[in-house]
């Protein structure tokens, strides 16, 4: 028995240490198996944080070109509008025709001199380098005609337009071109009439152009099968040709006529440049996208051009109805003119009233209509992308130097515009808004097509999406509202409104997060940089360029101009709120806090000086100095040399427009003494007053007309520019009625400042021909670039006194 029992107890120990073994090795699988799990766990948490890190950045990356998901304001356009579908729609050039559709065929016209075609050139696009003596619309009524005069010494081109409506097509328009010249000897001259289609646009657009006869033929499926008939009725047309061409773009058109030009011998005319067939077409798939007409004519000639469509029956007007229709319609233009701003009531001139006539046809006869995608750009994108295609109606600054849209430049068109259409204005309104992204962002520059993108230098084509711009078409619409409150209370205007005020909200919204400043209640235009050539780094954004600001960019820094445009977008949003019966609330606790004037002094009042100014790293010891580049191909260049350390502070030595905004923007209020410190340094000569208005920068300034650059000349540093002047003429008749002790001053600065500004902008179209882009401070000359007819227009407002 003790045998078996120790055979039992070893087989037991046995089996103890056979179960020992196992647990063991299951231990160390159970080890190692939780080790796998939280391995995969790891590799899953990381695989998931990457998939959210480029999922998130990929989100990021395409905010900046996806558009806001709000209803478009624009729900109608192209043949929808029947009575804006054509028009003068190509700002661009001397005299051309489109209509509202992204594939729309342009009509325009070319000219050049027979003995003077060497050294003048092929006039087309509207250009600086022409030189021409005046050129613009005498009137333009931004919807059925208009009238334009060129003078080309020793010739005179009026060019016009009427339209007939009707049909499923947009209707018929006859273009009139009068050719006249002083002198007896003057030379024949070479005009081309042109059709052309936008090859950008891409294929498949089942568009098509060609001759038949002398005609010019076409088809788009917009506008079905037309033709274009030139009618010539008086003089006398020595020769013509013609060609069938491809050009490479809309902006390749005049280089593109040179290549088709070939020397023939003709009987009784010697050696004459004539049309000929285009011979890269000829062995090619390429198609006819471009089809000139040229005549050889001896002026006076008159030549009508008559587009008309299969479908509509009416007859397009020519001969002498369109003489007669003409007429009628300058007639009825003028008495409309005199009606809504009543000049001659108030003792102008009627040379005077012709100016501000041409004022307000150039602003409404420069609009354009673009389409196309712009370049943008954010943190997130390595490289710039396309924003989404899209379609503006917009008037342009400049037809011969900006021609394209300008965000600020916008707002104050409006004011203009506004008066004269309210429905015009909101259209183009309506286009900007639905140009707004998802972040709320609108790019201040539209550069949309091949034609608009051919005249912009490269570096200002992408559009960064923390830039800003004054948001002046706010506070325009606002004024509207304001001012015609009836208009709103009927169905399409207030559908309208109300389709716009989410963007509008989404806009003013951007603002507020993206230019804030650190400190609360303080802003900031983004978008300074110190690339050490320039004397004072620009401030694109804020419209006002090389304004002086903070010598040395920094996060610090508060601009009270923007502070004070945020004043004004809180009202005006309040008050489109309030006609649109929503809540108000947060628009005007923002309007209080930001009026909140003793915050206001604060952060932006000197004591020492007396004036409102930005904040920054500042210094007054700057210069220039020439230093030699580390490439000694390049030579020598001029950069900005730092003589006194920069240091936190008000830089009160800028005293200028950006010092008046707490009074432009009427955040003071009437009693108080700060606004009287203005009213007294306003009309100082050895600061801001002149005889043509206010300088940009007093002249006691340190950068005062300075150049920025070795090759920037001065721009917003002491020339007197016609829309701060006019927010500054339209603050002191708001304080000269609003009551309180500064009311007397305010109300003779208003009068003095007024008459100054209009007499010298008269003058100087009398002298020169044109509206310009400023006025010297020191002899009123114009300068810039010109025709200026986009703010400057706004002399029409000041010469009705309606602000």
């Amino acid at each position: 028995m003790v045998k078996h029992r120790k055979t039992v107890q070893y087989k037991h120990a046995n089996n103890e240490s056979s179960s020992s073994s196992g647990a063991s090795d299951t231990s160390i699988a159970g080890r190692a198996f939780h080790l796998l799990s939280v391995w995969k766990t790891g590799a899953g948490f990381i695989c998931l944080a990457i998939a959210v890190y480029v999922g998130t950045l990929g989100y990021l990356e395409t905010r900046v070109n996806t558009p806001l998901d709000e209803e478009k304001v624009v729900q109608e356009t192209g043949l929808s509008v029947p009575e804006r579908y054509w028009g003068s729609y190509r700002p661009g050039v001397y005299f051309g025709m489109k209509c509202r559709e992204p594939r729309s065929p342009v009509f325009g016209m070319m000219w050049y001199e027979l003995a003077a075609a060497a050294h003048k050139g092929i006039r087309h696009l509207c250009e600086q380098n022409d030189n021409l003596p005046t050129y613009g619309w005498l009137r333009h009524d931004g919807l059925t005609f208009g009238e334009q005069l060129i003078s080309d010494p020793p010739h005179q081109i009026h060019t016009s337009f009427i339209k007939t409506p009707g049909g499923e097509h947009g209707g018929h328009w006859t273009a009139r071109i009068n050719i006249t010249a002083t002198g007896k000897s003057a030379p024949p001259l070479v005009l081309i009439w042109y059709a052309a289609l936008d090859e950008s646009l891409g294929s498949g657009s089942h568009s098509r152009l060609w001759a038949e006869r002398g005609t010019l033929m076409g088809h788009t499926p917009a506008l079905g099968r037309f033709r274009v008939h030139l009618v010539p009725h008086s003089g006398i047309l020595i020769h013509s040709s013609l060609s069938e061409a491809h050009s490479a773009g809309l902006h390749l058109l005049k280089e593109k006529f040179y290549s088709l030009l070939r020397i023939e011998d003709q009987p009784y005319l010697g050696r004459l440049a004539v049309l000929g067939p285009d011979e890269e077409i000829a062995d090619s798939d390429k198609e006819v996208n471009f089809v000139p007409i040229q005549m050889l004519v001896e002026t006076p000639f008159v030549l009508d051009v008559v587009y008309t469509t299969e479908d509509l029956p009416t007859p397009p007007v020519r001969g002498d109805e369109y003489t007669k229709t003409m007429e009628k319609l300058k007639m009825g233009y003028d008495e409309e003119f005199e009606r809504i701003f009543n000049l001659e009531k108030k003792g102008y001139s009627a040379q005077d009233i012709s100016i501000a006539r041409a004022a307000l046809s150039n602003m409404v006869g420069g609009m354009g209509y673009f389409y196309g995608a712009s370049r943008v750009q954010s943190k997130y994108t390595r490289e710039p992308v396309p924003y989404w295609r899209a379609a503006l109606h917009t008037a342009v600054p400049s037809r011969s130097f900006f021609p394209r849209g300008f965000l600020w430049d916008e707002g104050f068109h409006l004011l203009l515009v506004s008066w004269w259409s309210a429905d015009l204005a909101l259209d183009v309104a309506a286009h900007w808004l639905d140009l707004i992204n998802v972040e709320g962002w609108i790019p201040r520059e539209q550069i949309l097509g091949v034609e608009a993108l051919a005249r912009v230098p490269k570096e200002f084509v992408v559009q960064h999406n923390s830039a800003a711009n004054p948001p002046m078409l706010l506070l325009s619409l606002a004024r509207l509202v304001r001012s015609r409150p009836h208009l709103f209370t009927e169905t399409p205007y207030r559908q309208t409104l109300d389709r716009m005020f989410p963007r509008l909200q989404a806009w003013y919204q951007w603002f507020l997060t993206t230019q804030k400043g650190d400190e609360p209640t303080t802003y900031r235009w983004r978008g300074r940089e110190d690339d050490g050539f320039q004397l004072n780094p620009k401030t694109l954004t804020s419209g006002l360029d090389d304004y002086p600001r903070a010598s040395h960019p920094s996060s610090i820094e508060r601009h009270v101009d923007l502070r004070c445009w945020m004043y004004a977008a809180a009202d005006a949003m309040a008050v489109i709120a309030r006609a649109l019966d929503r809540d108000t609330d947060k628009f005007e606790d923002m309007k209080e806090q930001l009026g909140n004037e003793d915050l206001l002094n604060e952060l932006h009042w000197s004591p020492h000086t007396q004036t409102y100014a930005d904040y920054g790293l500042h210094t007054d010891g700057v210069r220039f100095v020439r230093q030699q580049a580390r490439d000694p191909q390049e030579g020598a260049r001029v950069v900005r040399s730092v003589t006194i350390a920069p240091q936190p502070r008000l830089v009160t030595s800028a005293f200028g427009y950006v010092s008046l905004f707490p009074m432009l923007m009427k955040v003071l209020k009437p009693e108080s003494d700060k606004l009287g410190n203005i009213l007294e340094m306003l009309d100082k000569p050895d600061l801001l007053w002149s005889p043509y208005g206010l300088r940009s920068l007093s002249k006691l300034s340190p950068l005062y007309m300075k150049r920025n650059t070795e090759h920037d000349p001065p721009y917003w540093r002491g020339q007197v520019w016609i829309n701060i002047n006019y927010l500054a003429i339209s603050a002191l008749h708001h304080y000269s009625v609003s009551g309180g002790p500064h009311a007397a001053r305010a109300k003779s600065l208003h009068q003095r400042l007024r008459d100054n500004v209009v007499s010298n902008i008269l003058s100087e179209y009398k002298r020169t021909g044109y509206l310009w882009e400023q006025y010297s401070g020191e002899d009123g000359k114009g300068s810039g670039c010109r025709p200026f007819t986009g703010w400057t227009a706004l002399v029409v407002l000041l010469m009705a006194d309606e602000y």
